[in-house]
């Protein structure tokens, strides 16, 4: 964090784990996960959801709440304007790659949204479903850090969620967009963390709540 921003006050207050976590998964659909798409198989997106499903694991065995999301269209006509040519050419329900990854979606436990904008908070219920699940602390994980992540904290922030961001399981097609966008989102809205701490916070969650 640079002088300019530390000695205006920003970052100075972590955000804090609460009282019941959710977790998002933002876009691990094949478009994103599966080299054979033009979009797919990026290293920060690859290595994101290896931890990611270690994550779901351990949050599925203690009844975290999870919501899951990919972004699919009917066709261009309905779609926002994209300036990405393969989200035009392929973001679509009749193609494959608009298929969740299974590694991370277990389609029994998650609730699962098709999202239309880059949030999964717009328009899709998700958080109504956490209001009833009583959750005030949401762990954003997925892709792309500089797009859906990063619309999908400040919406969790606005929402009035403490946001936790876990560096290692988020991930972008470039490594400084990644380190850019996880820097000022920690500077204001949410607290950036990692797969270890957060694993660490859910043990420590789950022990203090069990029957």
């Amino acid at each position: 964090m640079s002088d300019d921003y530390a000695n205006r006050s920003y970052g100075e207050i972590p955000v804090g784990f609460g009282k019941k976590p959710g977790i998002v998964v933002v876009d691990f659909q094949l478009g994103f996960t599966d080299p054979q798409y033009p979009l797919g198989g990026a290293p920060l997106v690859m290595r994101a959801l290896e931890n990611t499903e270690r994550l779901l694991k351990v949050a599925r065995r203690y009844n975290v709440p999870v919501a899951v999301c990919n972004t699919a269209y009917l066709n261009e006509r309905e779609m926002p304007y994209w300036k990405i040519t393969a989200v035009r050419e392929t973001f679509r329900h009749d193609h494959p790659s608009a298929a969740l990854d299974p590694r991370i979606h277990d389609p029994a436990y998650d609730l699962t949204v098709c999202k239309k904008g880059p949030s999964i908070f717009f328009n899709t219920g998700v958080s109504d479903y956490f209001t009833k699940e009583r959750v005030d602390t949401v762990i954003v994980t997925g892709c792309n850090t500089s797009g859906c992540i990063r619309a999908t904290s400040i919406d969790s922030f606005s929402y009035r969620y403490r946001t936790i961001v876990p560096e290692d399981c988020v991930g972008d097609i470039e490594e400084q967009p990644h380190k850019d966008n996880l820097r000022d989102l920690g500077r204001r809205y949410v607290d950036v963390s990692d797969l270890a701490t957060v694993l660490a916070q859910l043990e420590d969650w789950h022990r203090q709540n069990a029957d």
